[in-house]
């Protein structure tokens, strides 16, 4: 099997450490090049310190956790709080997917809980398909060449799983992480500042209770003890075949509402 070269992409430091690093692990295992990005530095991130220093310490937090699997960390350096969807923001993010150039691209889902997330996945999509057109220019300093094609595109879960109205987002299919959920533990406690702003900004202690829960829970809708969930973008003219059933098919579940109380089955 060729390597392939995949992106995970996401609006903060600790996004991508919750929603798929176990995902990430697996693909790392196997040998695939992954590069783990970020549009901001999580510079609004604390109640002690400016965001210049958070910003750094973050960094290093985001760069920390990557490298527990081997992958490459890269920060786009929107600022927290303040990604929006105009023509700036979509050079750059095309510029991102045009240095990386993967064949597979994980971000943020279109309905979350906060807008930087709903941004960054706006932005990520537009960018996986302006990034093979010769004529997008990018005006970065020492653009990328165009890609070759428009990469596959998987959306996380939302924060908790559900809409803005609280109403379950049905996944299409989820990947066992029961063998990685431990390396997927540690990268978030890489994220120890983010833990400390949760405690201070939102009275929550749970940093990683709370990534466990909710991993058991999906875990819990197929029958294995730990999973993370995903849709895929299948919308003209993106790729359709799931690359994760490709790369790692004895991970990859599918579950229909009525069978969710028993084991799910691979595709």
């Amino acid at each position: 099997m060729r390597k392939w070269r995949v992106l995970a992409i996401h609006a903060h430091p600790d996004d991508v450490e919750f929603q798929c690093a176990g995902t990430l692990a697996l693909l790392a295992a196997a040998g695939h090049q992954i590069t783990i990005a970020t549009m901001t530095p999580g510079d609004c991130g604390s109640r002690e310190v400016g965001p210049e220093e958070i910003a750094e310490v973050r960094r290093g937090e985001a760069r920390r956790a990557a490298e527990m699997i081997g992958a490459d960390y890269m920060c786009l350096e929107f600022r927290d709080l303040s990604i929006v969807v105009d023509n700036d923001a979509k050079r750059r993010v095309t510029e991102a997917i045009r240095r990386t150039r993967p064949d597979l691209v994980l971000t943020a889902p279109p309905v979350d809980y906060m807008d930087d997330h709903e941004a960054t996945s706006h932005l990520v999509r537009d960018a996986c398909f302006n990034a093979s057109c010769p004529n997008y220019a990018t005006r970065q300093w020492d653009p990328a060449p165009q890609t070759e094609r428009i990469p596959a595109l998987i959306y996380v879960d939302p924060v908790e799983g559900t809409d803005y109205w609280g109403q379950p987002v049905v996944p299409q299919f989820y990947i066992d992480i029961s063998s990685v959920f431990e390396i997927k533990r540690r990268m978030l406690a890489c994220h120890d500042s983010q833990r400390a702003w949760l405690r201070a900004q939102h009275g929550v202690d749970e940093y990683l209770d709370s990534q466990q829960r909710w991993s058991r829970r999906r875990g819990q809708e197929v029958g294995v003890e730990y999973a993370e969930a995903f849709r895929q973008h299948l919308g003209h003219p993106y790729p359709t075949a799931n690359p994760l059933a490709e790369l790692l098919p004895e991970h990859v579940l599918t579950a229909s509402p009525p069978a969710r109380e028993g084991r799910a089955e691979r595709p």
